[in-house]
């Protein structure tokens, strides 16, 4: 068994328990019931409930109570009762859905324009004025003209996906590109090599790891867009799930959709960063 002086991974491990632990505590000791009452509005009283309007019981949910509904939600996470009440299971794989579809149709099209652009001096700067326009664009900025074109509120929410994680692939992969060795490339032309085998043979792998760079980096930029896409556009999704739930008052299932929204974000970004080391290679 690995020492702790042994093991820097252990202590780490062991300093993030603790740090858990702190912010459980603090998170208990701020939730505790305070003595006295306290004149509240009638309306909000009626939404927290008499005790928390009082202010003989916090209206933010001790972790307790916020465990059980995680519980709650992990027992039954597929269930239907209605167009506004359905599982999470369901509402997070909405939003899967349309991250990675919009996701996919991005690098369908970032990578292999990121190629060109990277290959090409000329395509390069004829390119390169309408991406330093295209690109600070917020993609939310794009939703309204989404929902005109569209009509229909899902696909938008796919468009401002595709158009968020667009940016980052295609810039990386053309920095990617362009930043292959100039020896790998001379020796190339030096062995007459076509064109077409020295993008797929020399130029692609070389370029690998800065692609999945941006991949990585559309992927986190795409599942922060969706939540905001989903609660303008409502329907279904988790960003809908946690307006909906605000519009409710439950901060225990927000706090629960915003636990799991960090879970899948991490899942997804842990994902990515193995495709990565998968292209990487040791020089």
């Amino acid at each position: 068994m690995p020492s702790l002086a042994a093991s820097p991974r252990l202590r780490a491990g062991m300093i993030s328990l603790l740090i858990f632990a702190a912010l459980i505590a603090m998170w208990q000791l701020a939730t505790l019931p305070k003595a006295g009452t306290v004149n509240v509005d009638p309306e909000y009283a009626k939404l927290v409930g008499a005790a928390a309007a009082g202010g003989q019981k916090s209206a933010m949910p001790t972790p307790l109570e916020v465990g059980r509904t995680l519980w709650g939600h992990i027992k039954d996470p597929f269930y239907v009762r209605g167009t506004n009440d359905q599982g999470i299971g369901i509402q997070l794989g909405w939003s899967l859905g349309r991250v990675l579809f919009g996701f996919g149709l991005a690098a369908f099209l970032a990578v292999p324009l990121g190629f060109l652009i990277g290959m090409s001096p000329i395509v390069y700067r004829a390119l390169d004025p309408f991406i330093q326009v295209l690109k600070p664009i917020s993609p939310l900025a794009w939703m309204p003209l989404a929902l005109y074109t569209i009509k229909d509120s899902g696909t938008a929410s796919i468009f401002v996906i595709f158009i968020c994680s667009m940016w980052p692939m295609l810039i990386n992969t053309a920095f990617g590109v362009m930043s292959v060795r100039r020896e790998w490339l001379n020796v190339a032309r030096t062995l007459e090599v076509s064109p077409l085998r020295k993008a797929f043979a020399v130029v692609l792998p070389a370029a690998a790891p800065t692609i999945m760079t941006g991949m990585r980096i559309s992927m986190g930029i795409a599942w922060l867009v969706i939540v905001a896409a989903e609660m303008l556009v409502g329907g279904t999704g988790i960003g809908y799930f946690v307006w909906n739930e605000w519009n409710n008052l439950s901060i225990a299932n927000i706090l629960t959709a915003i636990l799991l929204i960090g879970l899948v974000g991490l899942v997804l970004d842990q994902a990515l960063a193995w495709a990565a080391r998968l292209v990487t290679y040791p020089e």
